[in-house]
């Protein structure tokens, strides 16, 4: 009894000297000292707002950023005092993965758990991380009745006035482009309000923080930002407007990754705070480049022998896919998908079968045949006794916790038949890719696909391309569908140096190849030996140049080869520089694929030796153009 009350005691002078402080911080620093956190509550001890602060390098790049939650029985907002702060402890993330911008990540940060007391003696704990290369931090809290609902968030975004930001419309599809912005509007549309993650911000000259949330489990939903009561102020939002929960409930990691543009685009950090994998048995998840029928032939997969060209062109590019898309359950002219899926194999290709996922637009088929459990592992049973390596499955229907179940249901059933995923018409990824590794590229992105459906990408591709890798390519894989060489109902203004560097730019461990077979066959010799053997998932990524929707200079390595490309995202010419101070080039050759006379050309130089002495490499491009250099 008497520890109890020394205890009770105790808590009590810790409380009064918290309150003590005028605004008082109690700081989370990151290991090497470049960021640091201050949780801040309203002076003297009263109940009101608590907030943080973020510094990086000294500096602050984001204010007085709001917290709270509110249940239908808590509420967390605007009544908070900070209880107490625990002592800071060490975190680190040591894993490897399969697919992705690196094969082994490690990240370490530091922890602490601050306690806010609201003015009804309920606690919510707001845990923050704080890494070298960014920021998470989640809320926890323990509901007071059988089931709760959750109806709010106050997490809020403050940024400097003016600061530069790159941010999508909100779109449930998240296919928008991300058009700089300094004052939080939309320049055609001056009433939208509401944005997807994730945010690249620039609140300082060349200094960045990427917005964004990691691990969502089964009953979380998604969110989204709302500026629409201060332009500078970005309001997380929830997806649904009441999300059940019993017990103890933490949210998703919200995440901030900040630094230099090569702290964003190399981090790894929306993977390293998501659960670590599921699957025990990975032998079966096998990265690759994939022939696609789609975006030359629409309708292609009715045609049978359609179908075939695109396996063939598998087989002569030694592409180990071939993704036969909707309407398959339609085919006809001298074949069904059972003949289709046996040539597929005979020829040594793996192929991949297209879904509608049947909760937003029904119109193509198959339809339903995924969505109740017994169903799918019915559908799944007979892909796998077929020899199907996996599927994509396409229109998904928002971020509600029913739709984030959803897709953990496909994941989960998946395992036991061996098939890789491949979302389309879905949410970005969240870092399911660690959780389930046979979760393979997600769309998530206005993508190539878009030549098909109107003119709008023609002449935006190129800034939207150099802006892409800044923006939603860092959160994880991004199913954009590159290497379109020649033109579908919509041509493409950029060269194409500029579409053969896209693979190498754009991570997706399924890399779509969407163009004509007649057109691969007829690129020069190199070009077609570089497809051949391009990897889709990386053992290294370094950003070498850059700014968004201007220039991209990205480096991947897989093995001891390294693949540079560079794209202009401008309509004038421009040379793109690729320091190589951070990659070995005694002993070794580069061969170089360039933008040739005119936009539909290359210049190609093989096997150059480097001297141990090359500083860097600089490439002449023409307006939207690019290049691709190798190094082994």
């Amino acid at each position: 009894m008497f520890m109890n009350l020394l205890r009770k005691i105790w808590g009590i002078v810790i409380a009064a000297i918290i309150s003590s402080c005028h605004s008082g911080t109690f700081d989370t620093i990151s290991p090497d000292g470049t960021l640091k956190v201050g949780v801040v509550t309203t002076k003297d001890g009263d109940y009101g707002k608590a907030a943080f602060v973020v510094h990086y390098k000294g500096d602050s790049i984001l204010f007085r950023s709001e917290l709270g939650l509110e249940t239908d029985a808590q509420k967390f907002a605007g009544n908070l005092r900070l209880k107490s702060v625990s002592e800071p402890k060490s975190v680190i993330d040591d894993y490897k993965m399969i697919t992705g911008k690196r094969s082994h990540c490690v990240n370490e940060a530091s922890e602490r758990v601050y306690s806010l007391e609201n003015d009804e003696g309920q606690i919510l704990e707001v845990t923050f991380r704080v890494y070298n290369d960014g920021i998470a931090f989640k809320y926890g809290l323990k509901a007071i009745s059988d089931e709760e609902h959750i109806i709010n968030e106050y997490t809020a975004y403050a940024l400097p006035k003016g600061s530069k930001r790159w941010i999508q419309q909100y779109d449930p599809g998240y296919e928008k482009f991300f058009p700089l912005s300094t004052d939080g509007k939309l320049a055609n549309r001056p009433e939208v309000d509401l944005w997807g993650y994730p945010a690249l911000i620039e609140p300082r000259d060349s200094v960045f923080v990427l917005i964004t949330e990691a691990n969502i489990r089964r009953g979380h939903c998604g969110s989204f930002l709302y500026n629409g009561d201060n332009r500078d102020n970005y309001q997380v939002r929830l997806a649904d407007k009441k999300l059940a929960f019993s017990g103890v409930w933490e949210s998703p990691w919200r995440l901030l990754i900040a630094g230099s543009l090569a702290d964003i685009t190399e981090s790894t950090l929306v993977t390293d705070v998501s659960d670590p994998s599921k699957v025990e048995d990975t032998e079966w998840i096998k990265p690759g480049m994939v022939s696609w029928i789609y975006w030359a032939h629409n309708h292609g997969s009715k045609d049978y022998q359609i179908v075939k060209e695109y396996i063939d062109l598998a087989t002569r590019m030694k592409w180990p896919y071939d993704l036969i898309d909707w309407e398959w359950d339609e085919m006809g002219n001298g074949g069904n998908l059972q003949d289709a899926v046996k040539y597929a194999l005979e020829q040594g290709i793996k192929p991949l079968l297209w879904y509608n996922s049947s909760t937003s637009w029904l119109g193509p088929g198959p339809l339903y045949r995924l969505n109740k459990k017994e169903d799918r592992e019915k559908e799944y049973k007979w892909l796998s006794d077929m020899g199907v390596a996996g599927i994509k499955v396409d229109f998904f229907t928002g971020d509600s916790a029913a739709t984030m179940n959803y897709y953990m249901d496909l994941l989960e059933d998946a395992v036991k038949y061996k098939l890789m995923l491949n979302f389309h018409g879905a949410t970005i990824p969240r870092g399911w890719q660690r959780t389930y590794p046979h979760l393979m590229s997600v769309e998530g992105v206005y993508g190539a696909e878009w030549y098909n459906n109107n003119p709008i990408l023609t002449n935006r591709a190129a800034e939207h391309n150099a802006t892409l890798p800044f923006t939603r390519n860092v959160v994880g894989p991004m199913d954009y569908t590159p290497g379109t060489f020649s033109d579908s109902q919509h041509p493409h203004i950029t060269s194409h140096g500029h579409e053969l560097a896209l693979p190498v730019i754009f991570e997706s461990a399924l890399q779509h190849m969407p163009d004509r077979p007649s057109v691969y066959d007829n690129l020069p010799e190199a070009v077609k030996h570089l497809l051949s053997e391009l990897p889709t998932a990386w053992d290294d990524t370094k950003l070498l140049a850059g700014y968004p929707g201007v220039e991209v200079v990205m480096a991947r390595r897989r093995g001891d080869v390294w693949y540079i490309a560079g794209i202009n995202g401008t309509n004038e010419p421009r040379t793109l520089r690729a320091p190589l101070a951070a990659i070995p080039v005694s002993g070794k050759q580069v061969s170089l694929f360039k933008d040739g006379t005119d936009d539909r050309s290359f210049a190609i130089e093989e096997n150059i030796p480097l001297s141990d002495e090359e500083t860097g490499l600089e490439i002449k491009c023409l307006p939207r153009g690019g290049f691709v250099a190798v190094i082994r």
